[in-house]
């Protein structure tokens, strides 16, 4: 699961992060797009690695961010214009950030069997129709997962005006969501949104390990 904008950091130290973040680009000469991932523990924060490629959560982002007041941000779109040599169309100053999005990763495991991969065949498939509740996703009724590739199947991702109205879209669209004949991660994102501490934002890198093991 991701969301954004991280419900731990204040203003300061978000800034202070996107800050590194660009300084570390700059000193690679870095071009296209990327992400820099950096732990974050009582009040520091820690670099942990960068991707030199788009990331699976960037639907995330994609949902928050706007170019000026109304422009959509697509960052697959911006990232083969850049590659095909063309300058970004927009400024640092021109991005402004509007409300919350939470993105649950639909993965064919099985949550009662440590996440173990659950390849089969997909016996019905039926998406959630929400506004504000984006599907990727490239299953379909009788489509065979196999169990040699990767086990993610689809994101959810979910948009609010705050992080209550963005879980509230994603429980909605997870209750309604059916993917039959095979074992996935959906009944544990539904029980990881009605645990008091994630709804509060007290969890950490081992919270699944400790309360959902």
């Amino acid at each position: 699961m991701e969301e954004s904008p991280s419900p731990v950091l204040d203003k300061n130290t978000r800034r202070s992060v996107c800050e590194a973040a660009v300084a570390l680009c700059k000193a690679a000469n870095y071009t296209n797009a990327g992400t820099i991932e950096f732990l974050y523990q009582g009040g520091k924060f820690y670099f942990m690695e960068m991707n030199t490629r788009i990331q699976v959560e960037h639907p995330v982002t994609e949902m928050v961010v706007r170019i000026g007041r109304d422009g959509q941000l697509d960052l697959i779109e911006e990232q083969i214009r850049v590659a095909a040599g063309e300058k970004l169309r927009w400024r640092q100053k021109d991005i402004v950030h509007v409300g919350h999005a939470i993105e649950c990763r639909i993965n064919a495991e099985d949550p009662d069997m440590n996440f173990a991969p659950f390849p089969g065949t997909v016996r019905l498939y039926i998406p959630p129709s929400h506004p504000n509740v984006r599907i990727d996703s490239f299953i379909y009724s009788g489509y065979r997962i196999p169990p040699t590739y990767d086990s993610m199947i689809g994101k959810l991702i979910a948009y609010g005006a705050d992080r209550a109205e963005a879980m509230d879209r994603a429980k909605r669209a997870l209750a309604e969501m059916i993917i039959d004949g095979i074992k996935t991660t959906i009944p544990f994102h539904r029980k990881l949104f009605e645990d008091h501490r994630f709804v509060q934002s007290e969890y950490d890198i081992n919270f699944v390990d400790q309360h959902f093991r």
